[in-house]
Formats: structure tokens, sequence, C-alpha cells
């Protein structure tokens, strides 16, 4: 079936008794709230169920409520938040006691508190952590080339806690962990990921909505909106959820608002949505 464009959450929230929401390219684009989420997201939770955010960070999740709160989200706009990081933490300790190489920003640390877990440089790794480019302001995936290629030729197995390519920051494109690991991939390296589009992270998130709305819900009734195909909108289709794609104001296709765009761009992805917007707003 073609998408179907709307214009306002309203229109369809009486057929969804849940939401899984994207952070980043739907509610912000890291440096301001877009305008009518916050409605949007409260009147849904208010007349219809759970929402619970979504999101690629290759964090836990227990630190996202105060970043979305300097962002200008209010806490009545969502039940609870599921991150990569969460789903990736359980991926790490599948390769404990091995010692792993950390690859990614300080930023990231937090991912790892509580786990036992040994850094070693790539020569003595049994694995590596991929959280995102040390410095994603200036690097790209090309500044590690020869890294990834000397870990590929020890066959070392990746971790990866963002799957993301991209995401906009401000009025900028600025590469993910999602990057590093296509990347390694195509030299033959094996890529284990916790985020999206994968299962782990869908079914964490199922268990919080489940037990928000203190019964089982159908997947097919849990709405699942994003503005990444590969991500979001895959891993939407992969996992049993019908999907509402955004494709306007300071997602990663911006710009892209109108019908033909958002059905070229899905098209492209080879990727199906059930529903498209230029914004998410009530």
């Amino acid at each position: 079936m073609p998408v179907r464009f709307i214009h306002r959450l309203s229109e369809i929230a009486d057929d969804h008794d849940a939401l899984l929401c994207d952070a980043w390219g739907v509610i912000h684009n890291g440096v301001r709230l877009f305008d009518g989420v916050d409605e949007a997201l409260t009147s849904f939770r208010q007349r219809r169920g759970p929402v619970v955010i979504l999101t690629n960070a290759p964090r836990p999740s227990a630190i996202i409520p105060a970043q979305l709160d300097r962002l200008g989200l209010s806490r009545d706009a969502y039940d609870a938040v599921v991150t990569s990081g969460d789903a990736t933490r359980a991926a790490i300790e599948s390769f404990l006691p091995l010692s792993a190489y950390k690859l990614g920003p300080d930023k990231d640390l937090a991912l790892y508190e509580g786990l036992a877990v040994d850094f070693a440089p790539i020569e003595r790794a049994g694995f590596i952590v991929c959280t995102g480019l040390v410095d994603d302001t200036r690097e790209t995936p090309e500044d590690y080339a020869d890294f990834l290629q000397r870990a590929a030729a020890r066959g070392l197995p990746m971790v990866c806690a963002n799957p993301d390519i991209v995401v906009r920051w401000g009025d900028r494109l600025i590469y993910c962990a999602g990057a590093l690991a296509e990347a390694y991939e195509k030299l033959g390296g094996k890529v284990v990921y916790g985020g999206k589009p994968h299962a782990p992270i869908y079914d964490l998130a199922c268990q919080r909505i489940d037990a928000l709305a203190g019964r089982a819900l159908d997947r097919r009734r849990i709405l699942a909106i994003g503005d990444g195909v590969k991500t979001d909108i895959a891993g939407a289709g992969r996992n049993g959820f019908p999907s509402l794609f955004i494709a306007g104001d300071g997602g990663v296709h911006d710009g892209a608002a109108d019908a033909a765009s958002i059905a070229r761009a899905l098209d492209r992805a080879g990727v199906a949505a059930d529903y498209a917007a230029g914004g998410l707003i009530w």
C-alpha cells in the first residue's frame, strides 16, 4: 500500500495504543526542540496510552531525560526512555571476559558503568566497542580507514552502540557509530548491533510498554515514529510495528516533506512506511 501522508498525529491516534518515538530528528535536532512536539506527545499520552522515547543514543537511558529537560521537553510528554546503550550493554557482556578496545568519545563512558570491562590497545583487544567517532565535529569515517583495516585483519568483532549513520546537529550532518560499522562490514568485519533497526532494542521497549499499560499490547497497535529510513522505518517493519516517517523540519531528510519526495526516499531505501508527515504535531 502507498504511504498515507498526514498532517497531524491526531488523525491516526485512535488507531494506536502506544508510541515508540525517535528523539534526534523527530523531537529535536540536538540544538532545539521542534515546535509542536511536546503537545503532540503529551496529548497522545493523555488520550491514548504510553509514550516511550526510543533512541539510538549510545548511553544508558537514565541520562537522557536530563538532556531532554535542557532542550525543553516536558516530562509529561513521555513515560520512559529506551536507548541503544541499554541494548548494547547486554551485547558487551556476551563478549566478556575478553578485553575491549574502546572506540568513541569520553562523553559515552557512562555506557560502561557497572560492567566489568577491561580495555586494551587494539593489538591485545578481543573485540571492539564503537560508540562513535572520537571527534565527530571534525572527523569522517575515512579517518579510520587504516584502523578498521588492521582490526578486520585480526578478525575482531565490533559491538556498535549506535547504528545511525548520520544525524543532523543544528544545520549540519555529523557521522555516528553506524558509519564506522558500515565501513567495517565492507572490509569483512563482523558487527553486532543492539539499536534500531535490530530486535534487542524493540524487545526492551515492548517490555517497558507492556509494564506501563498493565497488559501485553499488540505490536500492530504500537506506532513507531522516526526520521531514519534505515533505522526507524526499517526497524519498525522488521519488528512488526506500523510506522510514521517524519521527513520535515530538521530530520535526516530535511526538505523532503512533500508526498512525492517522501515516497522516493522510502523507495530508495527499500522500506515501507504506513504514514508520513512533515513534522510531529497534534
